[in-house]
C-alpha cells in the first residue's frame, strides 16, 4: 500500500524500570498522545474528504481514473520525508515544529487518502472507520494494561513489517491477486499486533522522559506511532470491508 509507513527508526528505544506504577503523570501523557493521534485522523478524514468533494481540487492532485498528478505524486511522497526528518532532527527541533510537522503529515496523508472515496462507498468507509476504531481501542487498552513483556512480539512484528513492505513493491511488478491477499492478512495482523505493543513501549516509555524538556517531544512523536498504526489497520481492513463503487 503507498501509504504504509511507520516511523520506528530508532528515535526512542529506552526501556522502563520493570515496576513502573500508574499515576497522574502517565495518566497525562498517554491522553496527550491520544489527543494528538486523534487529532491527526481527524484532520487526515476532513482533508480526504475536502479534496474528493472538491473536483477542481481533485484534479489537481489525481487525473480522472485516479492516478497520480506530479502534485499528487509530490503529496504522496512528502510524508515519509517529513517522518525522516522528524526522526532525524528530532533533538534539533522544538516542540512546536515537531507539531507543526505532525499537523502537516496528517493533512498531505489526508490528500493521498482522498481516493478510497473514489473506490468505495461511503457507507462501507464509514462502517471501516468504526471497527478499526474499536479495534484499536481495545488493542491498546490491552498494551497498556498488561502486564506481559510485548518487546519479544514487537521485534518480530517489525520484522513481518519489513517484509508486507518488500511484498507489496514486489506486487507492483508481479500483479499477483493471491499475493495482494496474503499481504493484507498479515497487514491486519501486523499492525494490530503494532498497536498493542507500541501502547506499551509508549508507557514504559514515559519513566525515562517524565520531567524532563523531551516529554512533550516524545509525545508527539508517539501520536506519530499510533496515527501510522491506525491508518494502516483501517486500509487494510478497507480492503476487505469496503464495497467497490
Amino acid at each position: 500500500m503507498a501509504n504504509n509507513m511507520d516511523p520506528r527508526l530508532g528515535a526512542f528505544r529506552a526501556q522502563a524500570p520493570a515496576e513502573a506504577g500508574y499515576d497522574a503523570g502517565l495518566r497525562s501523557y498517554m491522553l496527550s498522545i491520544y489527543n494528538y493521534m486523534a487529532s491527526g485522523v481527524l484532520l487526515t478524514g476532513i482533508v480526504a474528504l475536502l479534496v474528493y468533494s472538491t473536483p477542481a481540487l481533485f484534479a489537481v492532485f489525481f487525473n480522472e481514473i485516479g492516478r497520480p498528478t506530479i502534485l499528487g505524486w509530490v503529496a504522496m511522497l512528502s510524508p515519509l520525508a517529513i517522518i525522516l526528518g522528524m526522526n532525524f532532527g528530532l533533538n534539533r527541533m522544538s516542540e512546536s515544529t515537531l507539531k507543526g510537522l505532525f499537523w502537516g503529515f496528517a493533512a498531505l496523508m489526508g490528500v493521498s487518502m482522498s481516493t478510497i472515496f473514489a473506490r468505495y462507498t461511503g457507507a462501507s468507509i464509514a462502517q471501516t472507520f468504526f471497527v478499526t476504531a474499536a479495534s484499536f481501542g481495545a488493542l491498546s487498552l490491552y498494551g497498556y494494561t498488561t502486564k506481559k513483556d510485548l518487546s519479544a512480539m514487537g521485534r518480530f512484528l517489525f520484522m513481518g513489517l519489513i517484509g508486507i513492505v518488500i511484498a507489496s513493491i514486489a506486487n507492483i511488478f508481479i500483479g499477483s491477486s493471491s499475493l495482494q491477499l496474503a499481504v493484507n492478512i498479515l497487514g491486519v495482523l501486523i499492525f494490530a499486533g503494532l498497536t498493542a505493543y507500541d501502547t506499551q513501549r509508549l508507557r514504559e516509555m514515559y519513566y525515562q522522559v517524565q520531567g524532563s524538556s523531551f516529554a512533550g517531544k516524545a509525545a508527539v512523536m508517539g501520536a506519530l506511532t499510533l496515527y501510522l498504526n491506525f491508518i494502516n489497520l483501517f486500509q487494510f481492513l478497507l480492503s476487505f470491508m469496503g464495497n467497490r463503487d
